[in-house]
């Protein structure tokens, strides 16, 4: 299996256009409903004033501090304007409708703390209620797998700027993140892609993780880490001429905590790991949730607002929604573009009240509602 990201030149973020050429009808597959999606506007460009492209994290800001504006959207750019992956050094802030600005660009030179390899923004991106923001950074410096470096967590401030890097042997190139954050705590949740990957030029090994990391956060202080468990492992993994690398990626956590949700991307299937906030030893695959189906390289998993479980393929663009027990009930194209169509286009997500599915569409280097 492989998993193509296929990048067109950045549009207008002040675009608002509807998908074309879609279908009215829902047609049944088994017990699930197959959809072209109607009801998608492009909210914003995610490329800032540097060029930066091929938007991968994105999370919504709980509270107004500093910067962030409550409900305003968070996203991370992978790429530097040159399209070389591993090598993105912004984060974007953009309001529901459709005003862009630049949060954050980080100089890898002027990093507070250890971060192997430099700044190479991924998917991993959270906002805390305390107006901290943490980054996944997964750095090379030609674009390819040879040259990735292990990487770490960055920690900025409300403001945008970088006040320190979380940097460990269990950090090995950080692709997605999930947070629980209860004010003055935090956990949070990553998986880890560079575990052999390099080293094995290609061929698939099972070195993928999931790790935990348990945060302290004082009252006017920043973050402090306080731990660091392995919770799941021996995911499938490996280096991708166009992926850079592919291996566990999505994180989602149910709404009562008892369960992590992780996108095990090769052996395209769902897992879920039970007691993620208490576990104190790796829990390996733990259990499938779901396999096949519409899945194809299951990326991005969000949790959508009624429980369910969103998850995006990174081979043909489509959405499904997966029930905690399993069943996959929809499935919904979002991108058909590029070669295969829909390839490569669809990362971070996030389902909000009122509003609809954000998300990120690397085909077009925008910010999409579906409504």
């Amino acid at each position: 299996m492989t998993s193509q990201r296929q990048l067109s030149q950045p549009i207008s973020g002040a675009v608002r256009i509807l998908v074309v050429a879609v279908l009215t009808m829902l047609t049944l597959v088994g017990t699930q409903q197959v959809a072209h999606a109607q009801n998608i506007t492009v909210v914003a460009s995610t490329v800032p004033s540097n060029g930066d492209i091929n938007p991968y994290g994105i999370v919504r800001v709980p509270k107004t501090t500093g910067a962030l504006v409550a409900g305003n959207i968070l996203v991370s750019n992978f790429n530097a304007s040159s399209n070389l992956q591993g090598t993105g050094t912004t984060i974007v802030q953009i309001t529901p409708g459709g005003t862009t600005s630049l949060f954050a660009a980080i100089d890898a030179t002027t990093l507070p703390g250890a971060c192997p390899g430099g700044v190479g923004l991924t998917t991993a991106l959270a906002v805390l209620r305390t107006g901290w923001v943490i980054v996944g950074s997964l750095p090379t410096t030609d674009g390819t797998s040879a040259t990735a470096q292990a990487g770490c967590l960055i920690v900025l401030d409300s403001t945008g700027n970088v006040v320190e890097t979380f940097s460990d042997s269990l950090i090995n190139g950080p692709w997605d993140m999930a947070a629980l954050d209860s004010g003055r705590s935090a956990a949070l949740f990553v998986t880890n892609v560079l575990n052999g990957t390099v080293a094995a030029g290609g061929v698939i090994v099972h070195g993928g993780t999931v790790i935990r990391l348990d945060l302290s956060i004082k009252k006017g202080s920043m973050p402090s880490l306080q731990a660091i468990t392995t919770i799941g492992s021996g995911f499938a993994e490996r280096t991708d001429p166009a992926a850079l690398v592919i291996g566990p990626t999505g994180l989602a956590v149910s709404k009562d905590g008892s369960t992590l949700y992780v996108a095990d991307s090769l052996r395209n299937r769902i897992q879920a790991i039970s007691n993620p906030l208490s576990r104190v030893s790796t829990a390996r695959l733990g259990t499938t949730l779901t396999h096949g189906g519409s899945l194809d390289d299951p990326l991005g998993l969000a949790l959508a607002l009624n429980g369910d479980i969103l998850a995006v393929n990174g081979n043909n663009g489509y959405l499904t929604e997966i029930t905690p027990a399993g069943q996959q009930i929809s499935k919904t194209l979002l991108d058909s573009t590029g070669t295969p169509p829909g390839a490569g286009a669809l990362f971070g997500m996030v389902d909000v009240q009122g509003q609809g599915l954000y998300y990120v569409d690397d085909a077009s280097n925008t910010l999409n509602l579906f409504q």
